[in-house]
């Protein structure tokens, strides 16, 4: 998409941002950790490694991806329902193994929702390797 820009998000961004999260089928969020307050801090922590694509001054897509020193983790990547297919997905990807490479970082993660077929797709088609040997804890403070 030859008008579609990519960009570091800001702080700023958030509320175009959450709402696009929250119009997104398969999101889960939660109160505090995606909270302006969290999302904020996340971005702070993770300055060169989240991104948001911009159509005609909106945001159309975000892609959140902390590094830790050891790995990255890709978190909350969503576009559009009505822009899909059209490469934007893969250029905010595309931004974040950059900032991953230039970190140094040789492994990634990400969590997708059992029953969010379509971002399982997604991640699928992109080289990513669903791994059935682990079982992921949570725990809330």
């Amino acid at each position: 998409m030859n008008n579609v820009t990519i960009r570091l998000m800001t702080a700023e961004d958030y509320q175009p941002v959450y709402h696009l999260w929250t119009i997104t089928e398969g999101m889960a969020l939660r109160s505090y950790d995606d909270s302006e307050e969290g999302i904020t801090k996340f971005l702070r922590k993770n300055p060169t490694s989240n991104f948001v694509a911009v159509l005609d001054g909106e945001i159309v897509g975000v892609l959140l991806c902390g590094i830790d020193g050891r790995r990255a983790y890709i978190y909350h990547t969503v576009v559009r329902t009505d822009l899909r297919n059209r490469g934007i997905g893969k250029m905010l990807l595309a931004e974040a193994y950059k900032a991953i490479e230039a970190e140094g970082i040789k492994k990634n993660g990400l969590l997708v929702m059992n029953t969010n077929e379509l971002g399982q797709a997604f991640w699928a088609s992109q080289g990513w390797d669903k791994r059935t040997d682990v079982t992921y804890y949570s725990k809330n403070n």
